[in-house]
């Protein structure tokens, strides 16, 4: 059975395994190197991870991380791939690959949402357009509001 949890200091280095996670390879490319999260327009999603504004869940099967969802307030020079303004943070998801596919993303995206919806207007995501995980998203409300280079930017916003 999976268990979620919010995400602790004790996690960050989960959260850099998910992180290289969440790239997508489209089928029949090769998979990146792994210290590709190391770059900084991607590693500002997890260096110093447990910043006033971070807020992330993982989800557990029989106590091992198998996933997980966090946001970030990334502003300024250190904006991401789905930026739209100083006060939207941006999510990221990932799971094992061997977890994909039952439900867990879509667990863990709904705890994020159901607490984020209480300190922000809206939650920004980068996905790619051959992404199948993008269908996930706008079922959950995500809209498409532009486009980062290859990547689309997607908005989930609430009546507030």
């Amino acid at each position: 059975m999976i268990e979620i949890r919010a995400l602790t200091l004790a996690d960050e280095p989960f959260l850099w395994e998910m992180l290289y996670q969440a790239l997508h390879v489209p089928p029949g490319q090769p998979p990146f190197p792994r210290n590709i999260v190391q770059q900084p327009e991607i590693s500002h999603y997890v260096q110093g991870w447990g910043k006033a504004d971070d807020m992330g869940f993982i989800a557990l099967d029989a106590g091992k991380p198998v996933g997980a969802a966090w946001f970030r307030l990334l502003m300024g020079d250190n904006r991401g791939y789905g930026y739209v303004d100083d006060t939207t943070p941006e999510l990221t998801v990932a799971l094992l690959p061997e977890y994909r596919g039952q439900g867990i993303g879509r667990k863990l995206i709904h705890h994020l949402l159901e607490k984020a919806q209480s300190c922000y207007k809206a939650i920004s995501l980068s996905v790619s357009p051959d992404n199948p995980v993008k269908q996930l998203y706008e079922n959950l409300g995500f809209e498409v509001v532009g486009k980062n280079g290859s990547s689309l930017t997607l908005v989930k916003r609430w009546d507030r």
